[in-house]
């Protein structure tokens, strides 16, 4: 027991003495003492007291050799401490202040990375998301013999999933809430937007029978276009999908939308004879 708490005690002086130390070197420890002690404690995984350092050195060694490895550990230090946002912004400016060193490629992918980690779930706002698409996409464009393309292309595909469920969810919940103008408008762009989605071939049924209930729910004047309108997009979806395990349904909803036209072009025609003979009269 007494060995125990003489080790706890020695435990709490070092880590003391330690803190001292580095307060002092903090304060009155040159340059070279400093640089030698930031990449120490990198080295040591200390990251945020190794920032502490290379904090201090950025602007005093900027004029020197040793800035561009400075920027390197700065950039890294805040990725180990899993900062994405500070990371991803000082990989960047690496990658834009040291255009022809060999790590210039790794923290221009670096920095994209970053936004990608950063990006949340695709239930919230995909501002961050956008971002990584765009920096990726830039990546590949500036190194496209790059070794690293096809993991950029792999977590392009990765975020565009994302940004497909959002807008898949978003579409089915307004379906949900027979806001069917605006499900129209949101499956569409689906398929505008993704056209090799796995939700496709329900997205393409939703839609024709958003129409349909668009149209039953409809005043008369607007029934005809509305029916016209998923009459067409029934065969969009039965042109690609001839054997959908939703096609019992579709053509159900077919015939009724069928016989609903039939029905109001019948009406219309007894309204044009009904005025046409007032007017002889």
């Amino acid at each position: 027991m007494k060995y125990k708490t003489c080790s706890l005690v020695l435990l709490v002086l070092s880590i003391a003495l330690s803190s001292c130390t580095f307060q002092k070197l903090l304060k009155t420890g040159s340059v070279d003492e400093k640089y030698d002690e930031a990449v120490k404690l990198y080295n040591e995984k200390d990251y945020s007291r190794a920032l502490q350092l290379f904090d201090q050195l950025a602007g005093a060694m900027r004029a020197t050799d040793k800035s561009q490895k400075i920027a390197y550990y700065y950039a890294y230090s805040y990725f180990n401490q899993k900062d994405y946002t500070l990371a991803s912004y000082y990989f960047k400016r690496y990658a834009t202040n040291f255009p022809n060193t060999p790590e210039a490629e790794e923290c221009a992918f670096m920095s994209a990375y970053c936004n990608y980690l950063n990006s949340p779930e695709y239930s919230l706002d995909q501002t961050i998301t956008y971002d990584a698409l765009k920096d990726l996409q830039l990546f590949v464009n500036t190194y496209p013999g790059s070794k690293r393309v096809s993991e950029c292309n792999d977590l392009i595909d990765k975020l565009r999933e994302k940004l497909e469920m959002k807008d898949y969810k978003m579409a089915k919940l307004y379906y949900r809430m027979d806001d069917y103008a605006a499900a129209i408008v949101g499956l569409n762009n689906i398929v505008k937007e993704f056209p090799d989605s796995k939700h496709k071939e329900e997205v393409l049924f939703l839609i024709f029978k958003s129409y349909h209930r668009y149209a039953k729910e409809s005043i008369d004047e607007k029934k005809k276009d509305r029916y016209s309108k998923a009459l067409k997009s029934y065969q969009d979806f039965v042109t690609q999908y001839p054997e959908s395990e939703y096609l019992a349904e579709a053509a159900s909803l077919k015939e009724s939308a069928r016989k609903a036209l039939d029905s109001k072009y019948d009406k219309d025609q007894k309204l044009i004879q009904k005025k046409t003979s007032k007017t002889k009269q």
